[in-house]
């Protein structure tokens, strides 16, 4: 699933590749992931792309006379460049053909992904949009993450991923986030001190400007993502913990995966 360093690492990609051109020809081939909230995207042809934005997961490319498109990629949705000449994939959703003869592709296997065609002034009514808190890498205090974090009482893990607290933060990026900060991902918000929510907050910022480096430098030319061989304990179950050594513990629960250090992050699936 792509998070922020993902989606950074993309937004820079395309930021290289498309700002200032003009779209020659826009075709959906996948209408089920398109949601047309300003008409048909195909009024994009003529049009220069003026700027490529990112919010939490969501991508934004603003085009002259006032047009957007949001992409949300979901778990699966991912973006190529490619000559017109080049196979087109049975999973791309959308191509978007450019005047230097390059096309931009969103791909989508399992089509969960959502693309939103809207006017640049109404982008905020994107769903889930509205609702984010501050992105991970954006402007924003220990305070301003203590009040937002307050109504929260379940586990830190899950109050990370869920967007309102802070945004561009999922499952894998939360995994190395409260490893790097030594809490116990199934530790109550409620049982933390302001010491440990400290160490989250300082290490979400880390953790995440530390991992768009390597996605960056894992990037291909084409924009295809490398893999995340550079994380420190995510979906390493029973490897070595690269802080002191013991296996990492893995536990697979409601379709995601945890994967932690007992030692480095003690605590206890009852009563935590």
């Amino acid at each position: 699933m792509p998070e922020a360093p993902e989606l950074e690492a993309i937004r820079e990609f395309l930021e290289r590749e498309v700002v200032r051109a003009r779209v020659t020809r826009f075709e959906t081939l996948r209408p089920s992931v398109i949601r047309p909230l300003a008409g048909d995207p195909g009024e994009l042809v003529g049009r220069r792309v003026e700027s490529v934005e990112r919010v939490g997961k969501f991508l934004t490319m603003r085009f002259a006379g006032g047009r957007a498109l949001v992409v949300n990629p979901m778990l699966t949705g991912s973006f190529q460049r490619r000559r017109p000449s080049s196979r087109v994939y049975k999973k791309t959703c959308f191509v978007m053909s450019l005047d230097d003869g390059q096309q931009i592709r969103y791909l989508d296997g399992r089509q969960m992904g959502r693309v939103y065609y809207v006017r640049s002034d109404r982008v905020g009514d994107v769903p889930q949009m509205e609702s984010l808190g501050p992105d991970v890498l954006g402007e924003d205090t220990f305070e301003g993450f203590l009040e937002r974090i307050r109504p929260f009482r379940g586990e830190i893990k899950g109050v990370l991923t869920r967007g309102r607290v802070i945004s561009g933060i999922g499952n894998a990026y939360a995994d190395e986030i409260l490893f790097e900060a030594a809490v116990y991902p199934f530790r109550k918000r409620t049982a933390l001190s302001r010491e440990e929510l400290g160490r989250v907050y300082e290490a979400a910022r880390g953790v995440t400007r530390e991992a768009v480096e390597q996605v960056r430098v894992r990037m291909g030319e084409d924009g295809r993502l490398g893999r995340r061989d550079f994380m420190r304990v995510h979906n390493r179950g029973g490897e070595p913990c690269p802080r002191c050594g013991s296996s990492i513990t893995q536990i697979a629960a409601n379709q995601r995966i945890t994967s932690y250090c007992r030692r480095c992050q003690p605590g206890m699936l009852i009563g935590s």
